[in-house]
């Protein structure tokens, strides 16, 4: 028996009933199954080796180009799999399909966290990083192929937010998960900059979850295990939903949107706006293995793909390139 079959078999044995299978995974493109993983671990690495996931080191998750410590796109990802993959295990739930999906959840995230992806909808009419993260693994990815991963994956990926669930527990976990990492690590984050205190948390939000990130996750993922325990379902209580609901607010109105911050996603949006703009109107200026996908997609969707991609910094040394003119570099 081949190792791939051993961990498939230990699935079977050992996983809730109400678990996805990895022998059970399906691809839109059938291809040769590995000898070593099972179909969700190989989609793990497949998100784990793309350059979609390796640019998230270099994008916003709250604070544009910040300083050491805080977090970003890639290290939010990676938290979201360790909280989620705790209550998947917990559940006796798929830990490698869990964990795939939230590495690849934020992959199609725009540079400048939420300010780019509101830029790019304003100027395109509809655009939502969760289904440009399907976009990236479905057709981004190497050179146009995609990463061909399982539908159980994709799946987790697109309705990791929005109005539809995912169709499997653990595409449901992360989509949770999601929300447990980064009200608590956006919330110790804004500690750090000086943005909250502990003090300033509702009475109600405080009680139920306590005032560090630890307690707060801690409360949140206990309180999962409990009560979806046995269940085909994914919930919370009463009590830790509505704190969480509470919490959201909370972080809404005096974080991610607050006045101090506005000046940041002013700039950001305009640097987005005036690179939609510029590569519109010189679509020579793309990488050519962009140029080459514009006759497959028409050039505003090569365009979106392009300036989504980019990382923070990237974006803005090419605002600078193109809009920013040099100094001191003229001989007179």
């Amino acid at each position: 028996m081949i190792v791939r079959e051993r961990l498939e078999k230990q699935e079977m044995q050992f996983l809730s009933v109400f678990a996805a299978k990895s022998s059970e995974a399906r691809r839109e493109r059938e291809e040769e199954p590995c000898k070593f993983r099972t179909a969700f671990q190989r989609d793990r690495d497949r998100v784990l080796h793309s350059k979609a996931f390796r640019r998230l080191k270099h994008k916003t998750q709250v604070y544009i180009s910040p300083s050491d410590h805080y977090r970003t796109r890639m290290t939010h990802s990676l938290e979201v799999a360790q909280i989620s993959r705790t209550i998947a295990r917990g559940l006796s739930l798929n830990e490698d399909l869990t964990e795939a999906i939230a590495l690849g959840h934020d992959v199609g995230h725009t540079p400048f966290g939420h300010a780019g992806e509101f830029a790019i909808r304003d100027w395109l009419g509809h655009f939502n990083h969760n289904e440009q993260s399907l976009r990236v693994v479905k057709h981004l990815e190497k050179d146009g192929l995609g990463l061909n991963l399982t539908l159980e994956v994709k799946d987790g990926i697109l309705n990791h937010t929005g109005n539809t669930k995912p169709l499997t527990l653990e595409g449901n976990i992360v989509r949770i998960g999601d929300r447990m990492a980064y009200l608590c690590h956006d919330y110790d984050d804004g500690i750090r900059a000086g943005m909250l205190k502990a003090s300033d948390l509702p009475c109600g939000v405080a009680q139920v979850f306590g005032t560090t990130p630890s307690q707060m996750i801690t409360v949140m993922v206990s309180d999962m295990i409990k009560c979806s325990a046995g269940k085909n379902d994914i919930k919370l209580s009463d009590v830790v939903q509505r704190g969480m609901d509470d919490f959201r607010v909370f972080m809404f109105n005096k974080l991610y949107w607050s006045d101090l911050l506005k000046t940041e996603r002013d700039k950001a949006r305009y640097i987005i706006i005036k690179l939609l703009e510029y590569f519109m109107e010189n679509p020579v200026a793309l990488p050519i293995e962009f140029r080459d996908q514009e006759a497959r997609w028409g050039l505003t969707t090569t365009v979106v793909d392009y300036v989504a991609g980019l990382t923070d910094y990237y974006a803005i040394h090419l605002f600078e390139n193109f809009f920013i003119p040099p100094v001191g570099g003229y001989k007179y």
